[in-house]
């Protein structure tokens, strides 16, 4: 007899609650008729969904501001929204760790899209053999690849939307060209020695990579993954040997990890500061100013320009 762990028991009984709910309403049409949703696992991606389709489609965000999808756990208001959902959209790529094996079994029932499907193999960061980074928005050029990707897949979806959709997505691809170019432009006024991101999680090196800066994560591309005391004193050294003026936190992770990496540098008489708040896996909320994904890139790099600027260090 084999022996199940309680968390595999935990995943078990979801799989088997998600489909009890989908069979019973297939076996009632009124209840599978009434309501149709797109379903979008994070807010991100219901933000690219929101600017595509018309507002008699309605998207549901299974994770709020501020939330971490790697961690994240579904409950069963989210199996209430998927049972409904006419279309699911996921990051994919392993973003959404712990719901993995849900969306799989749920493919075989209703369409769910892949964020990351919109974006070749060969412009994926790989990290090991068989994973690859999954933080693709950080990237604008690529998330306009992924967002025209979607907007193909909610044209088949909704076909009586076909041209809203489509002129939809012609408009948002246009703003995301522009906000590129403002990223580069913004992004190449920090001095070159000091192009140094350093955050709680490796979250940015998409954005790093396609703007010409030097990406530090205390933990890997998960913040299920665990970092020591080697990797602050890593971290610690690193930025004191380039006389780095700021680090960042982020808005979805615990800012206990980067106080330790500042306080590790002030100890060797480096002067750093936190130069502000980035966000990384989810928007902000309604007020905050990330709370778009164009307003979060553009937060983002603002934060990043402000703190690594020269007035900064002088």
């Amino acid at each position: 007899m084999k022996n199940y762990n309680i968390k595999t028991s935990k995943r078990v009984w979801f799989v088997f609650a998600l489909f009890g709910i989908m069979a019973s309403s297939c076996s009632n049409p009124d209840a599978a008729s009434t309501e149709q949703y797109v379903v979008c696992t994070t807010n991100i991606i219901a933000d690219v969904a929101k600017n595509l389709l018309p507002e008699e489609v309605q998207v549901i965000s299974l994770m709020g501001a501020g939330v971490d999808p790697h961690l994240y756990k579904a409950g069963q208001k989210d199996l209430e929204y998927l049972q409904k959902a006419k279309v699911v959209v996921e990051n994919g790529l392993h973003l959404e760790g712990k719901m993995a094996e849900v969306m799989s079994k749920l493919s075989r029932y209703k369409t769910v899209v892949k964020m990351s499907d919109g974006v070749s193999e060969q412009q994926l960061i790989r990290v090991s053999k068989e994973v690859y980074d999954p933080h693709i928005w950080f990237d604008v050029e690529l998330w306009k690849g992924a967002t025209t990707h979607l907007s193909e897949k909610l044209t088949e979806a909704y076909p009586e939307y076909k041209e809203e959709i489509e002129q939809n997505a012609k408009t948002y691809i246009q703003t995301l060209s522009l906000l590129n170019a403002e990223v580069k432009k913004l992004t190449a006024s920090i001095p070159k020695d000091k192009r140094i991101l350093a955050t709680a999680h490796d979250a940015f090196s998409y954005f790093g990579q396609k703007y010409g800066l030097e990406v530090r994560g205390l933990q890997g591309i998960s913040t299920q993954s665990e970092f020591g005391l080697k990797d602050v004193s890593d971290l610690v050294k690193f930025l004191v040997d380039r006389e780095i003026p700021a680090v960042f936190v982020e808005t979805s992770v615990s800012e206990k990890s980067i106080r330790s990496v500042v306080e590790g540098c002030q100890k060797k008489n480096h002067q750093i500061v936190i130069g502000g708040k980035l966000y990384s896996d989810a928007l902000g909320g309604a007020n905050e100013a990330g709370n778009t994904y164009v307003n979060m890139v553009r937060s983002n790099v603002n934060t990043i320009v402000n703190a690594l600027n020269e007035p900064n260090y002088e």
